[in-house]
């Protein structure tokens, strides 16, 4: 697999909420890059329409309003040449990078966290998981300071064969590593005439009620974004069974929140000068000593 960048002509755009330029883009002068003889230019890897201060507030009242709980589901926000790029690449990830899961819950395979994936399938993460993309994300969801994951647990490559199924669950609310708190999950399918009779369509369930609410079928190039809480009881219970024995695909990342320092912390989010100037160092002396409200109060008044 080879990955060839191309040096072009800066493009240019009227779109005033256009997402930065790549860092990659910007370092090195160029817009492009070739996977396998396809070229994709990184101003096109999105649909930049969702990402307007309009589309933004149109799609956080739609994924409020969903039921029956919050979600959202999204048609073409990615460009179609790099989703099919990164469905080619399921078929040439190395044995060894995929986990089975076989259990009375569930059948299905993903790709092992941290494992080498496929260049467009890297440069799909790249995207999703950088700082533009994730603040789109926050502005949507109202989850702020999301933090993503490279080494993409639960997530990255998703793959279901004939008989394959999940049963209706919510997700795990902590990262195991490192403690983060869940916040959402991403999903792309990537299943081109997918067929409501083959089963495996992601089901969002009322849990009170016990019954199916919404169904979302596994369409190429649809997207689901999916916030996590008490209520988000979804899966695909239907085993599938597909006509020609094709499987289901889909790409997924998680997002993360921290949890926020206290007030007598926030010392600790600054960096620690090894000669600090001596105002610096009696105020940081002054502080240790002082109770949390007090110079709160203190901070307060001598800032106006």
């Amino acid at each position: 697999m080879s990955t060839v960048l191309q040096s072009v002509v800066p493009a240019t755009t009227s779109t005033l909420n256009a997402p930065p330029p790549s860092g990659l883009a910007e370092a090195m002068q160029v817009d492009c890059v070739t996977i396998r003889g396809t070229s994709l230019c990184l101003d096109e890897l999105v649909d930049l329409s969702f990402f307007t201060p309009e589309a933004r507030q149109r799609l956080r009242a739609q994924l409020s309003a969903a039921v029956p709980f919050p979600h959202l589901v999204v048609e073409g926000l990615f460009n179609p040449d790099l989703l099919n790029l990164v469905l080619e690449e399921f078929d040439t990830h190395r044995a060894a990078g995929w986990q089975d899961v076989q259990s009375s819950y569930e059948r299905t395979r993903r790709s092992v966290p941290g494992a080498a994936i496929g260049p467009a399938s890297q440069l799909y993460f790249d995207l999703v998981n950088s700082g533009w993309f994730t603040t789109w994300l926050s502005d949507v969801s109202g989850a702020p300071h999301l933090i993503p994951d490279p080494l993409r647990h639960g997530g990255g490559l998703h793959e279901s064969r004939t008989g394959g199924s999940f049963a209706i669950h919510r997700d795990f609310d902590r990262h195991p590593k490192t403690g983060l708190k869940n916040e959402m999950v991403f999903i792309t399918y990537l299943n081109r005439g997918w067929q409501p009779e083959w089963g495996s369509a992601l089901e969002l369930w009322d849990a009170k009620e016990g019954r199916c609410v919404t169904t979302v079928q596994p369409e190429f190039g649809r997207t689901l974004l999916m916030p996590h809480g008490p209520a988000s009881f979804h899966g695909h219970p239907t085993p599938l069974k597909a006509a020609d024995d094709r499987p289901r695909r889909s790409v997924a990342a998680y997002f993360y929140t921290g949890t926020p320092l206290l007030e007598q912390d926030l010392d600790r989010a600054i960096s620690v000068f090894i000669a600090p100037r001596r105002i610096h160092s009696a105020k940081a002396t002054l502080r240790r000593w002082m109770p949390p409200i007090l110079w709160s109060l203190m901070k307060k008044t001598t800032q106006h």
